[in-house]
């Protein structure tokens, strides 16, 4: 009673103090790159939960009030059903041709007998495409037989890359300059559909690979009208509210009030509950005129949460374990970690809907239309076991709605079986790892702790808001919420052969790499903060692989351990030997400033003098690579990645001062002071530092400046960091300060970096403030990106990223001035 006391208590404190009532998406289900569902709308009502990814994964809530059917939570997705299977669905055999044809190729009477027969899809991809396709241009024709013409709404099901022109019985039905990176289904007109015809049709295809990988795949879909629709009305939402942990929803639905609240108990201090693939939805009714109303509650889980294509088949089942009813839903396939990539979902594992038998809810499987269909019409349900975007539904019973708050729950988990493959080996969750684990027993676990674990979120809720706030204040604390979800549920955690923590980041909406060790450097503040143990989770794969694994050679750190969720070794194209070096350097020595010891660092000693070296001869001038921000492209003569190497040798100097070797820690510390002198000489610009050593007509963020200072090291005089701070502030945009000269875009984490040097809080809220209007007033509706553009807000890549942690170096630095 004390407990749940007291999380009442934390959470009406959180009430008064730390809401985040708006962002550019809505973390509902996160804890890690697979399992991830959010809402891309401020209403939750407005749109369909996706994966992180943007691919649908449906979460569907109803609440019948007095006989009236409101929908509270998500949209009710299109329902495809196939005319022409795509590749996804079905193979198929098409007639191509990679020289360009003779006029008319499209039409329904051309002759193609001299074209090729291949299966689709195309692709220059060997273990994905049935048909190679490596050169630029490749022609398709696909003949179809029809008894009879479809008289619902037809779309075109296309996956293309890039360029591509299509045609239906010789009329254009869709053309676009881009690419896409899965299927996607184009409405075509009827004037178009009223094109097809009895018997023989053709569907013709131009595709153009002007770069990168070559996709071709297409089919054709039909429509099913949703059944219900027209009898469900919308919830009026009254507000959204996030803290650390949760995102809690108000509706009016006629006479009652509800309150829908979504937890994710992602704790960074105590890892046991952080690894629980499970998540809390708990729906809260009272009347809202004085009356009694009957209300009932529904809820569905797609079974897309378990696939990486809706196309995929599944097999569901409802079964009783414990003090709970359980749905359970997967692939027949079942393939384990047989896939790796950047937009992919898992389709292996097994995701679970359970909710206490003593709420006397019932559960059902069936298809998405028969669902809402039969609550709203109070219809019995016929179950199903296998098929495609099947519905797993719980329905809670009737209540009497008065003046006093009722609530009922139920959970959400995703048991992935294996979560990461780490240099050849399968390795299991973290939750897994105690004797005679499993998802019933974590699922039960996490009911019988449901109060314990509400007042446990409430403390680390209140804990983020109040540290935010003290470092730099009510907006700063804000960014901090709308990070702190984002950045934790963008990593896997599992225990190495050896027994070692690894904590391991998906480089999400970038190219799908595994613990790339500069996207650990900026999420580092919110692990350095709050938990070193992730930290060092998030080296150690690094330090193996280098150390360890025979399977790297250089004189300096990797970049990466793999593709997600594969971490068999670096598969980045070339290395950024400074920055990687730098990064490894640095963030070690932070431990070691974190724990009051230098332990860790002495266990990797030899490399990390390895790599100080290096940075030694070839960090302070850099020779042209890349860095971080690699997608501005090469650069030679960085100032802001000499600064890093500068910083990272005085940090290995102090590991040593820590370890007792002083000759070597006063040589190092000497270096790097002269090193930083130099360095203000070569940078200097007037009244700023450049860019580049060679080009004072430049400037750039010197966000790598900020541990020299967060660590007191002495490096640099304040006047440096004035001097930049004082210019930064005659470069601001609406939406934040760009990165550099060179771009108006920007990357966030490092204006938060940046800021952390300004000598005063008018300064600092001055840089930050775009960043917080960025994220509220953003155009682009996706889990927060971390590169954007500064002029109007939008999106330039990347989303859902772990660099987000990053937003906490305010938070840092208020801690280690303690």
């Amino acid at each position: 009673m004390k407990i749940f006391k007291l999380a009442i208590c934390l959470l009406l404190c959180q009430n008064l103090f730390a809401q985040v009532d708006k962002a550019p998406a809505y973390p509902l289900l996160v804890h890690n790159p697979y399992f991830s569902v959010w809402s891309f709308t401020d209403d939750l009502n407005a749109s369909t939960t996706r994966h992180w990814t943007g691919s649908n994964q449906s979460l569907i809530g109803l609440i019948k009030v007095d006989g009236k059917t409101y929908r509270f939570l998500g949209e009710e997705e299109k329902q495809m059903q196939t005319l022409l299977a795509s590749a996804e669905e079905k193979n198929y055999e098409c007639r191509y041709t990679e020289a360009e044809p003779a006029t008319g190729w499209e039409k329904l009477s051309f002759d193609d007998n001299k074209w090729k027969t291949a299966t689709a899809p195309f692709s220059d991809d060997e273990g994905s495409a049935k048909t190679l396709w490596r050169s630029k241009n490749i022609w398709m024709r696909r003949s179809f037989l029809l008894n009879n013409i479809p008289t619902q709404k037809l779309f075109l099901k296309m996956h293309h890359d890039d360029n591509v022109q299509v045609y239906l019985n010789g009329e254009k039905i869709y053309e676009c300059t881009c690419w896409n990176d899965k299927s996607q289904y184009f409405p075509i007109t009827d004037v178009i559909k009223n094109k097809l015809r009895r018997g023989k049709n053709v569907l013709a295809i131009h595709c153009e690979n002007t770069a990168g990988g070559a996709w071709l795949d297409a089919g054709l879909s039909t429509e099913i009208p949703p059944s219900a629709k027209t009898m469900i009305q919308l919830a009026h939402q009254k507000s959204v509210d996030m803290n650390a942990t949760q995102t809690i929803y108000q509706f009016e639905c006629g006479g009652v009030n509800l309150s829908v609240a979504f937890t994710s108990p992602l704790l960074i201090n105590d890892l046991d509950i952080l690894a629980r693939p499970v998540s809390y939805i708990s729906f809260k009714t009272k009347s809202n005129d004085g009356k009694v109303h009957d209300a009932q509650i529904y809820f569905g889980t797609s079974t897309d949460l378990a696939v990486n294509l809706p196309s995929q088949e599944v097999t569901a089942q409802q079964y009783v374990s414990g003090d709970l009813s359980i749905l359970k839903a997967g692939t027949i396939e079942q393939p384990i970690l047989k896939k790796k990539g950047d937009d992919i979902r898992i389709d292996w594992g097994y995701v679970y809907v359970a909710a206490p038998i003593s709420q006397k809810i019932k559960q059902s499987i069936t298809g998405t239309n028969a669902a809402l269909q039969n609550f709203v019409s109070g219809l019995p349900e016929k179950n199903k076991s296998t098929g495609k975007s099947l519905m797993l539904n719980t329905i809670f019973p009737s209540e009497k709605a008065g003046k006093d708050e009722k609530e009922q729950m139920l959970m959400i988990g995703y048991d992935n079986l294996y979560e990461i493959q780490y240099f050849k080996q399968n390795l299991r969750p973290w939750w897994r790892l105690q004797q005679g684990a499993t998802i019933e027993n974590v699922l039960q676990q996490s009911y019988t702790d449901y109060k314990t674990v509400l007042a446990k979120c409430a403390a680390v809720n209140d804990m983020i808001y109040h540290d935010a706030f003290a470092a730099g204040g009510e907006t700063y604390a804000k960014l901090c919420i709308i990070a702190y979800r984002q950045s934790l549920a963008a990593h896997s955690l599992v225990k190495s052969p050896d027994g070692e923590l690894l904590f391991f980041s998906k480089e999400n909406f970038s190219n799908g790499c595994i613990n790339t060790v500069d996207v650990t450097y900026p999420s580092a503040p919110l692990y350095l903060a709050y938990n070193p143990e992730l930290m060092k989770g998030m080296l150690n794969g690094i330090f193996y692989f280098c150390e360890k694994s025979g399977l790297y050679d250089k004189n300096y750190a990797a970049h990466d351990l793999g593709t997600y969720p594969l971490a068999n070794g670096q598969v980045y194209g070339e290395g950024m030997p400074v920055e990687e070096s730098g990064n490894m350097i640095i963030l070690t020595t932070a431990i070691a400033k974190a724990e009051g010891n230098a332990e860790y660092a002495k266990k990797h000693w030899q490399t990390l003098t390895s790599w100080v070296h290096y940075l030694e001869t070839d960090g302070f001038d850099p020779a042209t690579q890349l860095c971080t921000d690699d997608f501005a492209g090469h650069l030679a003569r960085n100032a802001n990645l000499s600064v890093k190497a500068i910083v990272g040798i005085d940090g290995y100097a102090t590991l040593a001062d820590m370890l007792g070797e002083k000759t070597i820690a006063e040589k190092y510390h000497s270096m790097a002071k002269d090193m930083a002198a130099k360095w203000q000489q070569l940078a200097d610009a007037g009244d700023h530092f450049a860019l580049t050593f060679n080009d004072k007509n430049t400037w750039s963020q010197k966000y790598n400046l900020v541990w020299d200072k967060i660590m007191h090291l002495g490096l640099f005089p304040a006047e440096v960091y004035n001097k930049e701070v004082a210019y930064y502030l005659t470069k601001q945009n609406t939406f934040g300060l760009p990165l550099d000269s060179r771009k108006t875009y920007t990357k966030s984490d490092w204006i938060l970096w940046t800021s952390a040097l300004a000598a005063n809080q008018n300064d600092f809220e001055k840089l930050i403030y775009p960043v917080y209007k960025y994220c509220t007033e953003t155009p682009t509706r996706v889990p927060l990106s971390d590169w954007h553009e500064t002029t109007d807000g939008k999106q330039v890549g990347f989303q859902a990223r772990s660099v987000v942690g990053g937003y906490f170096i305010k938070v840092l630095e208020d801690k280690w001035k303690k």
